[in-house]
């Protein structure tokens, strides 16, 4: 996405510099100068439009500059949320764990005994029937 829009404002400022370099060179050709005169606008007009593009690609560096560390702080905010709030998620998973390997814990006796009854009552059935 920010390709995207890269390629976008490159070819914005390349579009906006050659229709200028093509509006000035029109221009120039159709006044009625001498070739000398001519010349010399042309390389003036051409000067002055190199400024104007090197002004305007220093303030668009600038603004995409600006534009990258408010994105990358940002990020770094959200990130640091996140890594947050699974810290508090993991904390209340542990605690539930917790609670269910003590519940079981307790239980896990009575189930093991109550098995075994049953395996025993088990064992004497079949040991009767034969």
């Amino acid at each position: 996405m920010a390709e995207d829009k890269n390629g976008l404002a490159k070819g914005l400022i390349i579009g906006l510099l050659i229709g200028g370099v093509v509006g000035a060179i029109t221009a120039l050709l159709y006044a009625p100068k001498s070739g000398r005169e001519l010349r010399s606008d042309i390389k003036r007009k051409a000067t002055d439009f190199a400024e104007e593009a090197g002004d305007y690609l220093k303030t668009t560096k600038s603004k995409v500059q600006d534009f990258a560390n408010v994105g990358k702080s940002r990020s770094d905010q959200v990130v640091s949320d996140v890594k947050e709030k699974a810290g508090h998620i993991m904390n209340d998973a542990d605690k539930v764990l917790s609670e269910i390997r003590e519940r079981v814990g307790g239980e896990g006796s009575k189930i093991k005994s109550a098995f075994r009854a049953g395996v025993e009552a088990y064992k004497s059935e079949k040991g009767r029937e034969v």
